[in-house]
């Protein structure tokens, strides 16, 4: 495969994992637990655990980066259709409705909207990305978001700003088959990216969004245009 020929020949390499592996845990995730206990909730999670799992078994992790991306949100992501960020979604039904819809809370600790995230923007995910490549001392897994986590209610509302339209949420019905797995609140632990020396700041979830919208999914704005400005 890909990876040994890598390593045969002492190419660095780097794949991506995802936070979908911690499955149903919720609160400060860290990349530091034991990845034989995790127990993904979905296909897409399990394939990227059985992966890590395999790079581990093998002793590859002492060798390569696997990076676990939380809610990576960002320019070129039309393609991925319904998996697409909230951020791209809340935007079309916005021009198309002037609202966005979102899923009720079904734990009375949470109210509507206020189930968290660790959102991150694509700019700064790709920063991090290339920093641990180019960290030879850098292995193992590797949590991959902002720090922070947010509300549903604030991503949206930063959307909602970012067009300079009023705020307007509908909550509906969550599907009974995904209300017992759904997790409420998630945040990626940083301490190894730290360690292995990164120090830039992370773009504000509101700016990030702000750029996002603005110069890149408002009608007529595509990733050209900053080369021909």
């Amino acid at each position: 495969m890909l990876l040994e020929w890598a390593l045969q020949h002492g190419i660095r390499f780097a794949y991506a994992s995802s936070a979908a592996t911690y499955g149903g845990l919720e609160g400060r995730l860290s990349d530091r637990l034991d990845i034989t206990q995790l127990r993904p909730l979905n296909m897409y999670g399990y394939s990227k655990q059985l992966f890590d799992l395999h790079a581990s078994t093998r002793g590859y992790l002492d060798r390569i980066v696997g990076l676990k991306y939380f809610n990576v949100f960002g320019p070129n992501e039309d393609h991925k259709g319904d998996m697409r960020s909230v951020v791209n979604k809340a935007f079309r039904q916005i021009v198309d409705t002037g609202r966005v819809r979102l899923f009720k809370s079904y734990r009375p600790e949470f109210a509507d909207g206020e189930q968290r995230r660790d959102f991150l923007y694509v700019k700064d995910a790709v920063d991090m990305t290339l920093h641990l490549v180019d960290q030879p001392g850098a292995h193992g897994l590797f949590n991959i978001g902002s720090g922070k986590s947010h509300t549903w209610r604030e991503l949206v509302t930063a959307v909602f700003g970012a067009l300079g339209r009023p705020v307007e949420i509908e909550f509906i019905e969550m599907p009974v088959e995904l209300r017992a797995k759904y997790q409420y609140a998630t945040e990626a632990s940083l301490e190894r990216l730290h360690e292995a020396g990164y120090r830039r700041p992370i773009t504000p979830l509101t700016d990030a969004v702000r750029d996002y919208v603005t110069r890149y999914l408002v009608p007529d704005k595509h990733l050209g245009d900053e080369a021909e400005g």
